[in-house]
């Protein structure tokens, strides 16, 4: 096998040794603990395994491998202060491990530390020297009789360095230690009998990898007992192997960080020697910015507490330090993207995540420069007068104040003033803060109010805790699925602790991809998932300005608060939403460009299955424009114009040309939308919308409908994508149907319809001319019922015509036919009685008026009508009695006549 020389070599190599001796590889956890609340990150390989080696979980195999992420920031695993001035400490790094779960024992495990260091890796067996425990004369033995190493080189240490343990009780046990021999000129302590015994922290000695024998139980009285099935923890941190391999005595020089610092050095400019005299700086970004991209990818947000506070910290940090070795703007997302592309390999995440990553280190870096120089200028004022008056140590309650109001991280307030030979009150720092969070009510958390209303009432309480710093993070652009907590769960307007399979609530997590709706665009639906329970996302809104809940119903197993999940946005749906939005951005373009600038958009929807469009325009658009302006909108989705997202201060894109909709509230800073050229845009709007990435993603586009929403607004509905194959789809079906039905090919369908459809008119006309001669041999019949009221010719009778225009004409043949009288002719028409009643001008003037006659007549019918003196017209509802109505006619004339 080919010796490793690369750090992603060794990596590889390791896991595949220990796999061909029967180890499973095991991928690395979170860096964010889940489980033990004592820990905010995981720091060391055996994390994941606690509850194997304690025998509270089975696995499936006894032998693992990992390469596990490791953050050492808190307690006394901290070294923070040490990353910078010390060529081999980290904030974040990885460890590589083998773990034996009471299958292999001592033997194994040191023989396979010796073969991977000296067959493996190469390295001479010379340069290694090993420590045991005073105790511990079976590891002696192994060294010395079955590795062969000579004796100076096996040295007997004690618990300090040597005995390794859980906690105060429980699995414990002696440790072996591999070290690494830089040679005498490395040696920086000056003493004549340096050795790894002297535990100096001497740069000529380089701890490589601790095996860890957990061989005994302690009791409260400190008796350890032997365990019955002793295991194996080791740990080798990946830098340090790569260093001994790679020849760098300093890790920052070894290629797990030199493309990384390459990578500032370019950016600032710098020469090599430059890059020298700012060392500290260099190796602050490139340990800072890896475990800042590391954390991002887990899921860390930056925050006032715990992890989040962590992550806000280091890279604030680093902000800081690039200030001072000549940073200008943002520039840790640079070197993010190296590690991303150097590690992403064997860190997926890195990869699948990596626009969040630049975006929050962007964001974060920004958000800092906004106060940081007058935090540090506020902090130079305070040293000034401290000095003055003769005081060394900041008081706690001032570099809190220098936090809540500028943002300056308690660490970075200790580096500058460590650099001035001052000191920091620490334990009043933390008196200062604690205070804080137990008074601040709305406090720098921001403005709630809170009593009746539960949700704000939730946020202010998770702000105040910490648990959300500005409400939750709310990013459906970070893409379909995320890793998140439940920080909070309603049901009935109640806020509770769990949801059972079966009820429905809304679920509150501190990060969100989906989108909630807003401008016109309707919200995600999709699924969150934890532990085989199923939370089904059915709609999404925000109860208060910083709350975002997801609405729906717990489909199976229990959701409770604290609980870590996926969240899993239906992409489907929502690719359909993206197209009908881009596509309602090319038809505001093309209308403007075929109707006139003066259109405006005055509302629309974009759904999954559809988009409306309202715009400002005072007439109708016939069909022929619709047809032009789908012709256009339908080159630009062919063209396959790239979509453009960023993001600027408003005034800047306004001024730059971008549209902003009347009636919408913009931010300082507002994402705009390019289609086209970024130079030379064919469409440029502020939108918070999710978009296409390229118009030929679209599909197609049909428009549905037009027509008139109000006075000088008219409304477009239309379809796109999988809509717009089906809308064509359906119609092509009904083509087909109706070419079958008529036994015509599709290419003769019209002119067979409009033949079809001039024999229908002929045949109506000629069905038109029966009727009427019907109707006017009936009218003559009628003539015959006609009576007389006080001398008045009165008819009033049931006729069976097609309309109303069939009874008006019969009352215009009854005042041509009869000098002076008064009709009042009924027909059911359609299932409902219509009635005309007609009055000769000669009784109008002595009282009698057709409309009065015609309410009359109506009301008897459950309708009502009305009209001129001596023509008007009614309907009703109940044909039944219509006979009956007519009936009472001559008595209304009798009436009308006194």
């Amino acid at each position: 096998m080919k010796r490793p020389t690369t750090s992603n070599e060794l990596r590889q190599a390791f896991l595949e040794f220990f796999k061909e001796r029967g180890h499973e590889i095991v991928a690395s956890a979170v860096l964010p603990q889940q489980d033990n609340p004592t820990l905010l990150f995981t720091n060391a390989g055996m994390n994941q395994f606690v509850d194997v080696f304690l025998g509270k979980e089975k696995r499936t195999y006894n032998r693992a491998t990992t390469s596990q992420k490791c953050m050492r920031v808190q307690g006394k695993h901290n070294d923070l202060e040490n990353v910078g001035p010390s060529p081999r400490h980290h904030t974040f790094f990885e460890m590589l491990g083998n773990f034996s779960f009471g299958d292999y024992f001592k033997a194994d495990a040191i023989r396979y530390a010796y073969d991977f260091m000296t067959q493996t890796c190469a390295i001479p067996p010379e340069k290694l020297y090993f420590t045991v425990h005073t105790s511990d004369d079976e590891a002696y033995d192994i060294w010395a009789n079955e590795i062969g190493a000579p004796a100076d080189h096996i040295l007997r240490m004690g618990d300090k360095t040597n005995f390794w343990m859980m906690g105060d009780t429980g699995p414990c046990g002696p440790t072996s230690e591999l070290h690494y021999d830089w040679g005498e000129e490395a040696c920086t302590c000056g003493r004549p009998d340096c050795s790894v015994l002297l535990d100096n922290d001497c740069d000529r000695w380089l701890e490589v990898w601790n095996l860890v024998f957990m061989q005994f139980d302690q009791a409260a009285d400190g008796a350890r007992t032997p365990l019955p099935k002793p295991g194996v923890d080791t740990g080798m941190g990946l830098e340090r192997i790569t260093s001994a391999v790679q020849q760098t005595p300093v890790n920052y020089d070894n290629d797990l960080f030199a493309p990384a610092m390459d990578m500032v050095q370019e950016l600032l400019g710098d020469q090599d020697a430059d890059r020298a005299q700012k060392y500290v700086g260099y190796r602050v970004i490139g340990d800072h910015g890896r475990a800042a991209t590391f954390m991002i990818a887990d899921g860390v947000r930056p925050g006032s507490t715990g992890a989040g506070y962590v992550l806000r910290m280091i890279i604030r940090r680093a902000a800081r330090f690039g200030r001072k070795i000549g940073f200008t703007q943002p520039f840790l997302a640079h070197v993010a993207g190296v590690f991303i592309a150097q590690m992403g390999e064997a860190y997926p995440e890195l990869k699948q995540r990596r626009e969040h990553i630049l975006r929050t280190l962007t964001r974060e870096e920004e958000k800092f420069a906004r106060t940081v120089d007058s935090g540090l200028a506020q902090l130079d004022r305070m040293v000034a007068e401290m000095r003055g008056q003769g005081e060394t140590d900041i008081p706690g309650e001032v570099a809190f104040n220098l936090y809540a109001t500028y943002g300056l991280p308690l660490e970075i307030t200790r580096d500058v003033v460590k650099e001035l030979g001052l000191t920091v009150d620490e334990p009043g720092f933390v008196r200062a803060r604690d205070a804080h969070a137990a008074a601040s009510g709305a406090g720098r958390f921001g403005q709630y109010e809170t009593g009746a209303n539960v949700y704000a009432d939730a946020l202010h309480e998770l702000m105040v805790a910490g648990v959300l710093e500005d409400g939750v993070e709310y990013d459906p652009y970070l893409g379909a699925e995320t890793e998140s907590d439940v920080v909070a769960i309603f049901r009935d307007g109640q806020r509770v602790d769990v949801l059972q399979a079966g009820e429905k609530g809304e679920v509150v997590t501190a990060v969100t991809p989906f989108y909630v709706e807003a401008g016109g665009e309707v919200s995600d639906t999709g699924v969150i998932l934890c532990n085989g329970g199923k939370f089904r996302v059915t709609d999404m809104r925000k109860p208060v300005h910083g709350l975002v809940a997801h609405v729906g119903v717990m489909e199976d197993g229990r959701l409770p608060v604290g609980r870590s999940v996926h969240l899993r946005v239906d992409d489907g749906r929502r690719g359909d939403i993206r197209r009908n939005h881009t596509a309602t951005h090319i038809l505001h373009k093309e209308l403007r460009s075929h109707l006139g600038t003066h259109v405006q958009q005055a509302g629309s929807l974009v759904a999954p299955d559809r988009l409306r469009f309202d715009f400002t325009h005072d007439q109708g658009v016939d069909k022929e424009a619709l047809a032009e302006i789908e012709k256009h909108i339908n080159k630009v989705i062919l063209a396959n114009r790239r979509v453009t997202i960023t993001h600027m201060g408003q005034k800047e894109a306004v001024e730059a040309g971008a549209m902003a909709l009347f009636g919408e509230k913009y931010g300082d800073v507002v994402r705009t939308v390019k289609i086209g050229d970024p130079n030379h845009p064919y469409s440029y709007e502020l939108c918070g919308g999710l978009h296409v990435g390229e118009t030929a993603e679209i599909g197609s586009f049909r428009f549905v409908s037009e027509g008139a929403v109000a006075a000088g607004v008219r409304r477009v509905e239309a379809v796109t994508g999988r809509g717009a194959a089906e809308y064509v789809a359906t119609r092509l079906d009904t083509l087909e149907r109706v070419a079958g039905k008529l036994n015509t090919p599709i290419p003769e369908l019209e002119t067979r319809l409009e033949t079809l459809l001039a024999e229908h008119r002929a045949m109506h006309k000629e069905l038109e001319k029966l009727q009427r001669q019907a109707a006017r041999g009936q009218f003559e019949m009628l003539l015959a019922q006609m009576r007389q009221v006080q001398g008045v010719n009165v008819l009033a009778a049931r006729v069976q015509v097609a309309n109303v225009d069939g009874l008006r004409e019969m009352a215009d043949w009854f005042r041509d036919k009869v000098g002076s009288g008064t009709a009042v002719f009924g027909a059911v028409i359609n299932d409902k009685p219509m009635i005309i009643a007609t009055v000769t001008d000669d009784l109008v003037k002595r009282g009698v008026k057709a409309g009065d006659i015609v309410r009359e007549v109506a009301q008897r019918v459950g309708g009502s009508g009305g009209g001129r003196p001596n023509l008007a017209q009614a309907g009703g509802r109940d044909a039944s009695k219509l006979a009956e109505a007519l009936d009472a006619v001559a008595g209304l004339v009798e009436k009308a006549l006194g």
